[in-house]
């Protein structure tokens, strides 16, 4: 993939990202940096990298596509359905159970993705 200046941008800043935007707050960001980016191009940089496998998309219920950068260290995500705050967290209990499970099913673990969704424990609408 040729990686133009404003691919590079884009990269740069889902990189910085300590939550997982969707295009539309991606497309708010890079214009920060460079305000010639359009959303046309944010949109179609996304995919190609999430073709190549550099970027990764979730959909946490809200009818919005959502990414993060693929990293070299497995985590699951809690998802606060009250504010939409992704939580990101790593067991190894759950990793060692899903991988148990699926031994006892006879089959080997290559792949998984965890997510929770949940309340605050105070909150009084539940």
């Amino acid at each position: 993939m040729r990686m133009t200046e404003q691919r590079r941008i884009i990269a740069r800043v889902l990189a910085q990202s300590d939550d997982h935007p969707d295009v539309e707050e991606l497309y708010k960001r890079c214009v920060v940096v460079d305000p010639h980016i359009s959303i046309s191009t944010v949109y179609r940089t996304v995919k190609l990298f999430e073709d190549a496998g550099i970027i990764e998309r979730h959909d946490f219920r809200e009818g919005r596509a959502r990414y993060e950068q693929i990293r070299e260290t497995h985590h699951d995500h809690l998802v606060n359905l009250r504010n939409g705050e992704v939580i990101e967290f790593q067991s190894e209990e759950i990793e060692e159970l899903q991988r148990e499970i699926a031994r006892r099913l006879g089959y080997r673990l290559i792949d998984h993705r965890l997510e929770l969704y949940a309340v605050p424990l105070d909150d009084k609408a539940s």
